[in-house]
């Protein structure tokens, strides 16, 4: 049903890379061919090439970079008169806006992505520019908002065969179950996401899917060693391909995992390490959740109490500017869970 997973992002003189190519691989190649089609004057070339070098710097974690290649692709690609390389930038950039938690341009983006897509006849950008709008509200936890978007993602992925979004589409939905704690229709759906990846050789996808599913064996079946067994697989894609988020939110697994297992100490370590990861590539969302998972680990293992509570408290007006509901939810169990609900407001 499903034939062998491909990046759709990698372009021009780059379709020849795989979906599992090394970022820093793709880095190298995609700048080399950008840096042709410039000299050759080539701006359709050198905006399709600029897409891949866009997408490399940003899931290696270097912001800058990715935000300077985008708008150097969309810049090409308005040059050449290319609606839908022009998508593909916006798309880009419209998930580096999401990575960064910046969500009202995310949202504009990856909306403006999605317009452009359509116009240009190319449905791959829009789906996936419809995808990252699916995402964005999802992170934010605005699951009635985006669900039914997710399942009709996830109609059209299955109706074309593509594994690469129908594995995405499965993982979203799975996430969203799991959030509201339906734990056996998570596992069903990562499940299905990980066999999926697994066959279409989609190892990012796959790794994803093994993460959820440890998630789940974890807070469901309190399995702390068969979580951590599927967190160590999907841990070697991470490296293999230099996945640096996916495998920052590895290691943040990994200290939930301890923390349920009351390993308040190998918790710590796991979530510093993150914490540390997640900071070097500017990415609040996973920042904020590491530090939450610390100080819940600290204050197990008697941190100050006064510090504590204003850690969480700090944490909340974070998570509240940026719209991150869930993450604010979880915020505020914790607060109960150490009984800091009124010390955090005063």
């Amino acid at each position: 049903m499903y034939g062998k997973a491909f990046a759709p992002e990698y372009q021009g003189a780059l379709t020849t890379l795989s979906v599992n190519s090394s970022l820093v691989d793709v880095l190298s190649e995609g700048t080399e061919r950008l840096r042709e089609a410039e000299r050759s004057g080539r701006p359709d070339e050198a905006a399709r090439c600029g897409l891949a070098v866009a997408e490399a710097h940003r899931r290696l974690g270097q912001v800058r970079d990715a935000d300077r290649a985008w708008k150097a692709s969309y810049r090409s690609a308005r040059e050449a008169g290319d609606t839908a390389a022009m998508a593909w930038a916006l798309w880009s950039g419209g998930t580096l806006a999401r990575q960064r938690g910046a969500f009202p341009l995310a949202w504009r983006l990856l909306g403006l992505a999605a317009e452009l897509g359509e116009q240009g006849g190319d449905i791959v950008v829009r789906g996936y520019s419809l995808a990252g709008l699916a995402e964005t509200g999802r992170i934010q936890g605005d699951y009635e908002a985006v669900g039914r978007l997710h399942e009709q993602l996830l109609a059209e992925a299955r109706r074309r065969g593509e594994a690469r979004h129908t594995v995405w589409a499965l993982e979203g939905i799975a996430q969203m179950h799991r959030n509201t704690g339906e734990y056996d229709q998570a596992y069903t759906l990562f499940e299905e996401a990980a066999e999926i990846a697994e066959r279409a050789e989609d190892r990012r996808g796959h790794a994803w899917a093994l993460r959820g599913l440890a998630d789940i064996l974890s807070v469901r079946d309190q399995d702390t060693e068969g979580a951590l067994e599927l967190l160590s697989r999907a841990e070697v894609s991470c490296r293999a391909m230099n996945l640096s988020s996916a495998l920052a939110y590895n290691h943040k697994m990994r200290g939930n995992v301890f923390y349920r297992a009351g390993r308040y100490g190998e918790a710590r370590d796991m979530y510093e390490l993150a914490l540390e990861e997640f900071r070097a590539m500017s990415e609040p969302r996973g920042e904020a959740l590491a530090r939450l998972g610390l100080a819940k680990s600290l204050a197990h293992l008697g941190h100050d109490r006064a510090e504590t509570a204003a850690e969480l408290a700090d944490l909340a007006r974070v998570l509240e500017r940026s719209g991150l509901r869930h993450a604010r939810e979880m915020v505020a169990r914790a607060q109960a869970e150490f009984g800091l609900d009124a010390e955090a407001v005063r």
